[in-house]
């Protein structure tokens, strides 16, 4: 939950000793994006919007701000509503700068605290950032909880940093912007919903809300919401190694009322039984009615 709402809300130090792997980094844009962070984390603890936007890259906070709008909340109160605030990095210790085009990741290694309690064991903090014109923005953060990996964990406190060059902690060099911008709350609230056990999924809903699943049961947002009348669905399933390829397979799209008592409406679905056929790709769709309208209205 912490790393997604780092991800979400896009959720540094005194002057730094660079260790080894991170001494040809470049230190003046070190320090610069150390700062980036600082301003940001200021503007979220402090619950300054204006800061914010300001130290928030343009395409971070498109998403945040079309998230809240498809989920039809306020988006300064929603904003600053973390359970936590962000980390403070000034406690860890700097392993890298990675620089890639127009992006820039900051990574370091030590106990990440979230202000819950506890002694945090040392993990992984990276912080992306966006160069937009000649001003670099802050971007987002991942948090790499190490449990699982106990012998990257003991590499890392030896000083062996070879695990930081797998992809996911490279930047990616280009930025995709949002294909929408909401500017206020949609009309009805709807979210994917997908069990998808041995196989990959991506679904786009109305061709702006995509979504990725894998070898896994959720849901989220669709971000535009739906629409009265017809809307699209597209979605393609690849089997993952490991899988048999015979595993049942559920895509559905639920609409959500705000109105107490009324339960989600399952407005589109394509269900495959174990052993079934499955499409691997296709476009379908499903209408928004009056009745169904009634129905999320309480009416």
């Amino acid at each position: 939950m912490i790393r997604s709402l780092l991800i979400l809300l896009g959720v540094t130090s005194p002057l730094i000793v660079l260790p080894a792997a991170a001494k040809q980094a470049d230190p003046a844009l070190t320090r610069h994006l150390d700062a980036v962070y600082q301003h940001w984390r200021h503007a979220m603890v402090t619950r300054n919007f204006r800061k914010w936007k300001e130290h928030t890259a343009i395409h971070r906070r498109t998403a945040i701000v079309n998230r809240i709008h498809s989920e039809r909340r306020s988006v300064a109160s929603t904003l600053f509503s973390l359970p936590t605030p962000p980390p403070d990095n000034r406690t860890l210790k700097l392993l890298d700068l990675k620089v890639k085009g127009v992006t820039a990741k900051l990574i370091y290694f030590g106990p990440v605290d979230f202000g819950v309690g506890g002694k945090p064991p040392n993990n992984l903090l990276v912080l992306s950032f966006v160069k937009e014109g000649d001003r670099w923005k802050y971007d987002a953060a991942d948090y790499v909880n190490l449990a699982s990996l106990p012998e990257a964990r003991r590499q890392l406190e030896s000083g062996d940093y070879s695990h930081l060059g797998k992809p996911e902690f490279l930047p990616e060099g280009t930025v995709e912007q949002a294909p929408v911008v909401l500017r206020a709350p949609v009309k009805y609230i709807a979210k994917t919903y997908v069990y998808c056990p041995g196989r990959e999924v991506r679904v786009m809903v109305n061709g702006i809300s995509r979504h990725l699943y894998q070898n896994t049961k959720g849901s989220e947002v669709i971000i535009g919401g739906a629409r009265d009348g017809l809307n699209e669905v597209q979605f393609t399933v690849n089997n993952l190694p490991g899988g048999q390829g015979s595993e049942p397979l559920a895509i559905r799209v639920y609409l959500m009322s705000q109105v107490a008592g009324v339960k989600p409406i399952k407005i589109f679905e394509y269900q495959v039984e174990e052993k079934g056929k499955v499409e691997p790709a296709a476009t379908k769709n499903f209408v928004v009615g009056p009745a169904e309208a009634g129905r999320l209205l309480g009416q």
